[in-house]
């Protein structure tokens, strides 16, 4: 191989990589297995040391959530039709042009947006994605982010920002979890070309000023860039009335499962204007009449600012899609219309405020931490009984319950404090064995 190449030893075939990130020693690999059986049979040892949501009372969301996912989107979603295809063109379409616009446009009266795009990868990615279109819009280079954002998110916004953007961070309220106004008003200038901020927040915070948010970006000549959880706009006035330009977010609330982390799909939401829609870099579908009178087809719109027409000349490249995961999110919303998506909500808002108000009760326990509204997440603070959170959660876990996630790394003034999920799928035992599980511990 390495004659192949034109390298004349190992170290020539790897000079590009740094020679600090190079391994020098011997790798502890175990001894090599004999024979296929013999590694089914260890990998199937590993998996069994899973424990799935089937088998413990799970209260952890933080992004990536357990809600009820109806029999008919794993049908349609396992069609051959949709789950074969990857990108192709109509003569192989198979009606799934369609189905993506009857997603997007669902989607579109859900966010009262015009515009929706095939999914991207992530809601991570959405989110980047929307703030390097509205650097392009502005013509600016920073993006002022709330502080109030999971690292990871942060992370990711950070790495698609480099190298010609600028991310600096905003601060939240310390009492009631809401975007800090003056710490924005201080910060946000001439070389803003966004505000990004989340309702409900990382920290399951509902921003009820978010207008103040918006305004204050738009007196910048600055865009308001809101993520928001799908799930909860049954109930939550859509951004774009509160002065977002941009809507962002992950799909995984409708009708997908958690499957270890996965799966995910991003939103990217606007208005029908020409300088939003030219930015888009991925792809959006409508609908147009054919040759034949009263027929319709679905097609891409504005194919040629995408990478697949452009190439290099593209916004950003565009390549594997969760499309899939579009179709299965369009089935959602169809099955449960205006009124289930109501429903869903107000079913969240009055379990997780039943589980917050009991939690409080407990000696120790402040619950939620924040005075803002909260939906269907909310900070514990174990702060008072002493007890660590890693302390906690590994008691629950004890009794076949996993807690809330442990704030304290990406938040060290949350130290001893644990964000708490709840959904629909949590029945009023299960929030009352959490509770006896925690006033047990703590105790």
């Amino acid at each position: 191989m390495l004659r192949e190449v034109g390298a004349e030893s190992e170290e020539d075939f790897y000079e590009d990589i740094p020679a600090a990130l190079r391994f020098r020693g011997q790798l502890d690999l175990p001894d090599s297995l004999p024979s296929e059986h013999a590694l089914r049979r260890h990998v199937a040892g590993l998996l069994s040391k899973n424990r799935s949501t089937t088998e413990i009372l799970n209260f952890l969301g933080a992004g990536c959530y357990e809600h009820m996912v109806p029999a008919v989107c794993d049908e349609i979603n396992s069609r051959g039709e949709f789950l074969t295809a990857y990108a192709g063109e109509p003569y192989d379409d198979h009606g799934r042009f369609q189905a993506l616009f009857e997603y997007a446009s669902l989607m579109g009266e859900l966010l009262d947006m015009d515009v929706v795009n095939v999914p991207t990868y992530d809601g991570f990615q959405a989110t980047a994605t929307a703030l390097r279109m509205a650097a392009r819009i502005t013509g600016r280079s920073e993006l002022l982010v709330s502080r109030a954002v999971s690292a990871d998110k942060l992370s990711k916004i950070r790495d698609y920002a480099k190298p010609r953007l600028t991310v600096k961070t905003f601060d939240y309220d310390a009492s009631t979890g809401e975007p800090d106004l003056s710490s924005l008003e201080s910060q946000v200038g001439r070389e803003t070309a966004a505000v990004y901020f989340e309702n409900p927040s990382y920290l399951g915070v509902i921003a009820t000023h978010g207008p103040a948010v918006s305004d204050c970006a738009h007196e910048a000549g600055a865009l308001s860039v809101v993520g928001v959880d799908p799930s909860t706009l049954g109930v939550l006035t859509p951004p774009v009335d509160y002065g977002a330009d941009l809507v962002v977010g992950d799909l995984q609330p409708l009708g997908m499962h958690m499957q270890f982390g996965g799966g995910h799909a991003g939103f990217i939401a606007s208005r029908d204007e020409p300088r939003f829609v030219m930015e888009y870099p991925s792809r959006l579908f409508g609908i147009t009449s054919t040759s034949v009178d009263g027929e319709y087809g679905f097609g891409d719109v504005a194919y040629d600012r995408t990478s697949f027409a452009r190439r290099e000349q593209g916004k950003e490249w565009v390549g594997t899609a969760a499309a899939l995961w579009g179709i299965t999110a369009g089935a959602y919303l169809a099955l449960l219309g205006p009124e289930g998506m109501r429903d869903l909500g107000e079913s969240m808002m009055i379990r997780s405020h039943y589980a917050a108000r009991r939690l409080s009760r407990i000696p120790g326990v402040r619950a939620p931490r924040f005075r803002g509204s909260f939906f269907h997440e909310f900070v514990v603070d174990y702060r008072r009984t002493g007890k660590t959170i890693a302390t906690v959660n590994r008691a629950l876990l004890r009794r076949g319950i996993l807690g809330g996630k442990d704030l304290s790394r990406e938040f060290p003034e949350l130290k001893g404090c644990a964000l708490y999920c709840i959904t629909e799928v949590h029945a009023q035992e299960d929030m009352d064995r959490l509770v006896d599980a925690v006033r047990e511990v703590v105790a």
